[in-house]
């Protein structure tokens, strides 16, 4: 009987639906993709009629979505850093305030949470049965206000609100044939995959009204469902140049995302029908989204590892304008500044950033290399000195207080002599050079590198890799060395053997154990050519600066390495140009 009954109401169904789409014309394009969105929402609906009217009280849908969260909770703040765990935190308070105004708007009242996923590999928002809510850090980087955050948070909501991640379960419990409480296993997947065509637009709709309803404007959801349509464009079309740098993980996330859901376009066109239909076209002012500037630095750090120094430098200076006193923002900076050639203001950003923690050593050999590099060598120690007198506390600590002496004395090297630097440092540091630990010992020769006394940096460099041969720094910098005693054979050794290594961690200026891996390589490509080996010298030489493209920038290598070997750089660039044009290249 009840089938005869189910049976009825289905045609009768599809009887309503010829007759309303007689009246209701809709001018859609008949695609391949929409007879499939038509078949699996005829499946479904088939399959909800049963689960309607055997709906599990809400109790009973909290209880299962409590314990579906705790086992698929995301929260990974204990395994970030310090500060990122601090900025996670915000985000995470900021996503529970927003949602929380609007949810308060919801048919159903039910216990609501949001959580924070602090992955950026993660472009995606899903919701729980009874009320949990996740939202990716990746999806977040994507907005730009908090209107478009209030839309996409609504839109989890009526996933909820709706009914459909109950039916989502009741639909795995029948499968499965097991009872409700036994339904822990149940992959998260189910939840982050999306859900029929018209249940997808039926959020989007919902949603867009309850975030209006919290006091937000529906151009977040366009602006939202726009940025989609520029990743769908970019990424699931495979436009040639995608203005977001995300990983091949994130690239996933965002295929498998419009696999599972609507065309923005269609997505779109209804928020725009909903618009004009609720007369919401006044309604165009948008709320900053607050926490945007966490975002921007993140964006601006892979930006810069992707070698867009340019756009890092921007990004990062769009979250200093918003909020100033950010470590992490300044560091992204003044790196993006330091691999353009712009050393003077590399120096002023990292001091600012060393101004904030001033007991930061590594830090300091940063600021460093940046006054080092800039070639004015009274202003630069002058300019340290004065920063010295501003924080004594810099002093304190044995580790910090060498290495804010050592790099006292590098400056001092440049601007009056190693006379000069053997009384600030000796017997300050150690009772003369022989005796520094050959890690400092090497960093004490590479000064002289700096300053153009290569038989004085061989020197040193030597002894401190005699004792310390596992130091693939130490082994590159005394190939540099070696280099300009026109030693190739030895350089090359020197180069290849640090290949090998890992490096120290202990080892000075986080911008040179940055370059080390690129740095040994760029090195052989210097030596062999300069040795006329010349195809295996422009193979490293290109893979080298497409990894890191300052190499390409003469002004960058001229400050920080010999004449020498700036003009054989130029040689290779010249060479690399003939064969391939004005193409980038890597090849292995």
């Amino acid at each position: 009987m009840k089938r005869w009954i189910t049976f009825a109401a289905v045609v009768t169904l599809g009887i309503a639906a010829l007759v309303w789409s007689e009246r209701h014309q809709v001018d859609v394009r008949v695609t391949p993709a929409s007879l499939l969105y038509f078949i699996a929402d005829s499946e479904w609906e088939l399959s909800r009629l049963p689960i309607a009217a055997t709906r599990m009280s809400d109790q009973e849908e909290i209880d299962i979505g409590n314990q579906l969260a705790t086992l698929y909770s995301r929260d990974s703040f204990r395994n970030l850093p310090p500060e990122q765990q601090r900025q996670a935190q915000l985000v995470a308070e900021y996503v529970d305030r927003v949602g929380g105004r609007v949810a308060a708007r919801a048919h159903r009242k039910l216990p609501y949470t949001f959580q924070y996923v602090p992955d950026m590999n993660f472009v995606n928002a899903f919701a729980l049965p009874g009320g949990h809510v996740f939202i990716g850090a990746g999806l977040i980087a994507l907005m730009d206000s908090e209107d478009e955050l209030a839309a996409v948070l609504g839109h989890e909501i009526e996933h909820i609100d709706h009914y459909h991640c109950a039916e989502r379960v009741q639909t795995e419990q029948r499968l499965r044939r097991i009872p409700l409480g036994s339904l822990m296993g149940i992959p998260v997947a189910l939840f982050e995959a999306g859900y029929s065509k018209d249940q997808e637009l039926q959020a989007d709709a919902e949603g867009t009204k309850l975030a209006v309803w919290a006091g937000y404007s529906p151009l977040g959801a366009v602006r939202m469902f726009e940025t989609f349509d520029r990743l769908y464009q970019e990424y699931v079309r495979r436009a040639q140049s995608p203005q977001e740098e995300l990983s091949t993980v994130a690239i996933q996330t965002i295929e498998g995302y419009f696999r599972s859901h609507p065309l923005p376009a269609e997505r779109i066109a209804q928020i725009h029908k909903l618009i004009n239909d609720e007369h919401w076209v006044d309604l165009m002012s948008e709320r900053n989204l607050e926490v945007a500037y966490i975002f921007w630095t993140d964006r601006a750090r892979q930006a810069y590892d992707a070698g867009h120094y340019d756009v890092a430098a921007r990004l990062a200076q769009q979250s200093l304008k918003m909020v100033p006193d950010q470590q992490m923002a300044l560091m992204v900076l003044g790196q993006a500044e330091f691999a353009q050639a712009d050393f003077s203001e590399a120096a002023a950003t990292f001091r600012k950033a060393l101004d904030l923690t001033p007991k930061d050593w590594q830090l300091v050999v940063t600021y460093c290399d940046a006054l080092v590099a800039r070639h004015t060598p009274a202003e630069s120690l002058r300019e340290y000195t004065t920063w010295l007198a501003l924080h004594p506390e810099s002093k304190g600590g044995a580790e910090v207080g060498l290495h804010v002496v050592l790099e006292l004395g590098r400056l001092t090297l440049a601007a009056k002599g190693d006379a000069a630097a053997d009384k600030v440092l000796f017997p300050t540091v150690s009772a003369n050079a022989a005796s520094l630990p050959p890690v400092y010992r090497g960093r004490y020769g590479w000064w002289f590198y700096e300053v153009g006394e290569y038989g004085s940096a061989a020197k040193w460099l030597q002894s401190a890799v005699e004792e310390l041969p596992g130091d693939p720094a130490l082994q590159t910098l005394l190939g540099w060395t070696l280099i300009e005693q026109h030693n190739l054979e030895g350089a090359m050794q020197r180069f290849e053997s640090a290949g090998t290594q890992y490096p120290s961690s202990d080892y000075g200026s986080s911008n040179l154990l940055h370059r080390v891996i690129n740095e040994r390589r760029m090195g052989l490509a210097v030596a062999k050519w300069q040795a006329q080996q010349h195809d295996s010298a422009l193979s490293e030489f290109s893979s080298v600066t497409y990894a890191q493209p300052e190499w390409l920038n003469p002004k960058w290598v001229e400050s920080l390495y010999s004449p020498g070997v700036a003009k054989t750089i130029e040689e290779m660039k010249a060479e690399q140009k003939k064969r391939y044009g004005h193409r980038t290249v890597k090849i292995d």
